[in-house]
């Protein structure tokens, strides 16, 4: 099967930071037009401008944050692409979607169960298009997992174990930015790992109905960094004697995009890119452990670890006709003193390590399958998403992949979210919580 190639037509991209780089390069690539940038920050829709006019494209029209809905109305867009702080995001999808605009978002789609469900009936009402954009579902390597699951090559799934390593770079970058205030980012568990719990529902067709879990602060923050010695005194890098000698600390002047988006525009709204990952002020959580119960009756334990010092993840399902088995060694190792890849998913890791993927049955020898390698941010998984939404770049080799199942739409984007939410309320109370319940909706 082979991708869709309908261009995007009119774009407006809100939320002008790191991450909508992606998007304005691959609108423009594909034969689309930018048309409007919007943000509360007018240094960060600048750069972006600035790279339209470097790809030879007009420029687009700038928008701040507060006249956003104004936006809508008068640039008639055929896309809106939501790249905002994750807590704002249905600031933007509704009043698009009632507006007849296709709306595609990050995930995670937002923040808690109220947001959400104004998510979900803005879509009811308005028979609207929405997409969840879990680039990780693209990656070759996991359409390949799904495709043996759904085959039945290890028979009905029973449980599912899941461990994801974030390193010391790409995991300390979360406690550096505004992703280290829960009431921002959801925390870990609902910013990250959404990614995670999107792929299990994939991969098993299941929906999850009970979460369970455990978590903490148990490397990040003030009194874990002292207790461990990492600890630095400084409140952020820039400017700070101290950050010179922490392993820890990003320089934003180093690297040209976070210097333009980030150091050259914090004078207009003060936001500071490279906060101390050992701070006093941070509520997230970077150890955190669940137990999750699906409809189908399967379980599944996962792990997230945001400090390892190497970065990947292992997902072991079993069935009644036998186990898979994935590792995936996205960097096996970081250099404290060049700290590549810090701009986490433009390109591969460092250090990249392999991909094993097997089958065992039930009474049989272990057998490796074999396995096609994206290239680029997030094992390929990006390029192959772009490729989807916009259309193929002209002249490009592009990657079959079988779109239908990998899509996913604004019910995808509240299960996946929901096991976070549900794990930040165990987490809280220390009890099971119950999907449905917490939501007040059956999805």
């Amino acid at each position: 099967m082979t991708n869709k190639t309908t261009l995007a037509g009119r774009v407006g991209i809100v939320g002008t930071g790191h991450r909508a780089r992606l998007y304005n390069s691959a609108v423009t690539a594909r034969g689309s037009h930018v048309v409007a940038l919007c943000d509360t920050n007018p240094a960060r829709r600048a750069v972006h401008n600035r790279m339209l006019e470097e790809a030879g494209c007009a420029r687009a029209k700038e928008y701040d944050a507060a006249d956003f809905e104004r936006m809508l109305d008068e640039m008639a867009l055929d896309v809106l692409v939501v790249t905002t702080v994750d807590a704002t995001h249905d600031l933007y999808i509704v009043p698009a979607l009632h507006r007849g605009i296709r709306v595609l978002t990050e995930k995670p789609m937002t923040t808690d169960v109220p947001k959400c469900r104004r998510i979900l009936d803005a879509v009811s009402e308005t028979g609207g298009s929405m997409q969840v954009l879990f680039n990780y579902r693209y990656n070759p390597v996991h359409w390949k997992v799904e495709e043996l699951v759904s085959s039945g090559a290890i028979g009905n799934v029973k449980s599912v174990h899941f461990e994801w390593l974030l390193d010391t770079v790409h995991g300390a970058d979360y406690f550096r930015r505004w992703h280290r205030y829960k009431e921002r980012s959801g925390g870990l568990m609902v910013h990250k790992s959404s990614h995670h719990f999107d792929l299990v529902n994939f991969w098993i067709n299941a929906k999850p109905k009970s979460v369970f879990g455990m978590g903490r602060l148990a490397f990040y923050g003030s009194q874990a960094g002292a207790k461990s010695g990492w600890a630095r005194s400084y409140n952020r890098a820039r400017g700070a004697p101290e950050a010179a000698t922490d392993p820890f600390a990003i320089d934003l002047e180093a690297e040209p995009s976070l210097k333009s988006l980030y150091a050259d525009a914090e004078g207009c709204d003060g936001y500071h890119r490279d906060m101390n990952v050992f701070a006093p002020d941070i509520t997230i959580e970077d150890d955190m452990g669940l137990l999750v119960r699906y409809d189908s009756g399967a379980t599944m334990t996962y792990h997230l670890t945001a400090y390892s010092p190497w970065e990947g993840y292992r997902v072991m399902i079993n069935g009644d006709q036998g186990r898979l088995e994935l590792e995936v060694v996205e960097s096996s190792h970081r250099d404290p003193i060049t700290r590549e890849g810090v701009t986490h998913g433009d390109k591969e890791l460092p250090n990249a390590g392999g991909v094993s993927l097997s089958i065992q049955k039930l009474w049989g020898r272990r057998e490796e399958v074999p396995v096609v390698m994206g290239e680029g941010g997030h094992g390929g998984g990006d390029e192959a998403m772009l490729d989807q939404l916009f259309g193929p770049r002209p002249g490009a080799e592009v990657v079959s992949t079988p779109v239908e199942r990998l899509s996913a739409n604004e019910v995808d984007g509240a299960l996946a979210m929901a096991v976070g939410l549900a794990a930040n309320e165990s987490f809280r109370t220390g009890k099971l919580v119950e999907i449905d319940e917490l939501l007040g909706v059956v999805l």
